[in-house]
């Protein structure tokens, strides 16, 4: 089985990138694995993985990738949203053209291969409803957003045209990311965890009540693998599904991590909510999957285990 996976430095793109050289997909070992991002820290440490270091909206280097045929696609990277703002060409460059120009690229396969596509929440925009179900409307509020949602329906075409078997999922706020966050303003959802587990204080931007939908590394992992082994017949024609989350307040998850390091974890969190962080990161409504769910896609179950999945990294 050849696979390739784009963004495969990232943060989740590791994550699968272990997943899938320990225990294969489906049952089935890993024979190549392709890793495509910017850069990698480290060559390659097993004699399976290939690296092709490059952006991948330049072709040559999906050319090389893809002389091959190839049995499934992760497609985990992008351009943040942040960073697409600043800089709508960068941005349109990898989130669309990219992602049109690896679709287009398969048509040339023997036969198509499972495409796994990582959208975002971010479709749903600014204005949420009450309750965000699988009947929402998208209504992208930046451009990021925005070349998700055209990405989803490009891979819903690719599919009706036979060129791939396509399957996109909205993937929520994933923990618990190492380090600082590189700048991203949901930094402190993971921040959360590595700094109470060290008994470190913290100041987060937004009200200890505010809410958020919470996926740990490895059932979001669980759910992209999954995603490239249900039945294409059970998928409906848009190819689109929520990734399940758990909706909690950010008091809820440091509750529990005090539960697990010490009831003092709840004073090193200091609250010093900012308006836009707190509007954009912690006011979201509940969120209903049960289509999702029907089909084996899976949040973490409970507030303890996204703790106990979120510190396995």
């Amino acid at each position: 089985m050849r696979i390739v996976v784009t963004g495969a430095a990232g943060f989740v793109g590791h994550a699968l990138v272990q997943q899938l050289l320990i225990h294969g997909l489906a049952g089935q070992p890993v024979d190549q694995l392709l890793l495509m991002d910017l850069a990698f820290a480290q060559p390659p440490s097993d004699a399976r993985v290939t690296h092709f270091a490059g952006s991948i909206a330049d072709p040559a280097l999906r050319a090389q990738a893809f002389a091959d045929p190839v049995d499934v696609v992760f497609h985990l990277a992008s351009c943040p949203g942040g960073l697409a703002e600043k800089n709508y060409a960068l941005g349109r460059s990898i989130n669309l053209d990219a992602t049109l120009g690896l679709l287009e690229d398969l048509r040339a396969q023997p036969r198509p291969p499972r495409f796994v596509f990582a959208s975002s929440v971010a479709v749903y925009g600014a204005n949420l409803p009450a309750v965000v179900d699988e009947a929402t409307q998208p209504a992208p509020a930046l451009s990021y957003g925005t070349h998700k949602l055209m990405g989803e329906a490009l891979v819903a075409d690719a599919t009706r045209l036979g060129w791939v078997q396509g399957c996109s999922l909205r993937v929520p706020g994933v923990v618990a990311r190492p380090g600082e966050g590189a700048g991203l303003l949901s930094a402190f959802m993971s921040q959360l965890f590595w700094r109470l587990r060290a008994g470190q204080s913290i100041t987060v931007p937004v009200s200890a009540p505010g809410q958020a939908w919470w996926i740990s590394v490895s059932a979001c992992v669980d759910n992209l693998l999954h995603a490239a082994c249900i039945d294409p017949a059970r998928l409906d024609a848009r190819r689109v599904y929520q990734m399940p989350a758990l909706h909690l307040a950010v008091a809820e998850v440091v509750d529990a991590l005090a539960a697990r390091f010490g009831a003092d974890r709840r004073g090193l969190v200091h609250y010093a909510p900012d308006a836009q962080i707190e509007r954009l990161f912690a006011a979201y409504p509940p969120l209903h999957t049960p289509l999702a769910q029907a089909l084996g896609f899976a949040h973490d179950g409970s507030v303890d285990m996204l703790v106990e999945h979120s510190l396995e990294t």
